[in-house]
């Protein structure tokens, strides 16, 4: 028996506004690359992400070791993206004082 040799798609999809995730779920690739250079193995992300299958798992990580530089450069543009954002969230809600105000709201 002659063992078949193929190439599975990559498990990443880019949502309308530019987000990439792991096909059929909500897990960013920022997720998971995140968890694994944290240190976790394909194994321990799985269990944090249930609705991760461990090949998917594997196959993101193998696709980040191929192309660091590219994931690295799309990992450092979201992580700008969402302290633009955040700062503007913080310029429209003042987030001074909000832990008396809910808990004097939860009081009164």
């Amino acid at each position: 028996m002659a063992l078949a040799i193929e190439t599975k798609p990559l498990p990443l999809t880019r949502s309308r506004d530019g987000v990439i995730r792991v096909r059929g779920t909500r897990v960013t690739l920022d997720t998971v690359i995140g968890a694994f250079l944290e240190g976790a193995t394909a194994e321990e992300i799985a269990q944090q992400y249930p609705t991760l299958s461990l090949p998917d798992i594997y196959s993101v990580i193998s696709y980040y070791l191929n192309q660091r530089a590219e994931v690295d450069t799309y990992l450092q543009q979201r992580e700008k993206q969402a302290l633009k954002i955040r700062e503007q969230n913080e310029t429209r809600f003042d987030p001074s004082g909000i832990r008396e105000r809910l808990l004097a709201r939860k009081q009164g």
